[in-house]
C-alpha cells in the first residue's frame, strides 16, 4: 500500500496490516514456529531448520524484525534471534480483540 493511501487509515489499522503482512509468508511463519519451539535465542539453527538459503532466511528475519515480532542481538559474528515478548503480547491482545469483535448473529448471507 502506498504511503499516501496508508495515511487514510488509523495507526492501529496500519500496525495490524504490517503484522499480517509480516506473518503472511510461510517462511516467516516457519521461523516464528522455530523460535517458539526453542524458547531461546537462536543464532545459526534457523537456517538448518528451513529448506531455504542463508540469504533468504536473512531477508525473512529482517521483515520480522522490522515490525518488531522478533529481536536480534549480535554475538560474535552471528546475530541471535528470539521472540520480542512485549510485541508478542501486543499481537495476542490486538488479534484477540480483532477476532472477538465478531459476534455471529445468523442474519448475514
Amino acid at each position: 500500500m502506498g504511503l499516501t493511501k496508508s495515511a487514510n487509515f488509523t495507526e492501529a489499522q496500519n500496525r495490524k496490516a504490517a503484522i499480517f503482512k509480516a506473518l503472511g509468508h510461510p517462511a516467516r511463519v516457519a521461523i516464528i514456529e522455530v523460535l517458539l519451539k526453542k524458547q531461546a535465542c537462536i543464532c545459526n539453527d534457523i537456517v538448518e531448520e528451513l529448506p531455504l538459503s542463508q540469504s533468504t532466511v536473512s531477508q525473512h528475519l529482517r521483515e520480522l524484525k522490522e515490525v518488531g515480532i522478533i529481536k536480534g542481538e549480535i554475538e560474535g559474528t552471528s546475530i541471535c534471534y528470539c521472540i520480542n515478548e512485549k510485541v508478542w503480547e501486543e499481537i495476542q491482545t490486538e488479534l484477540g480483540r480483532f477476532f472477538a469483535a465478531y459476534k455471529p448473529t445468523g442474519k448475514c448471507c
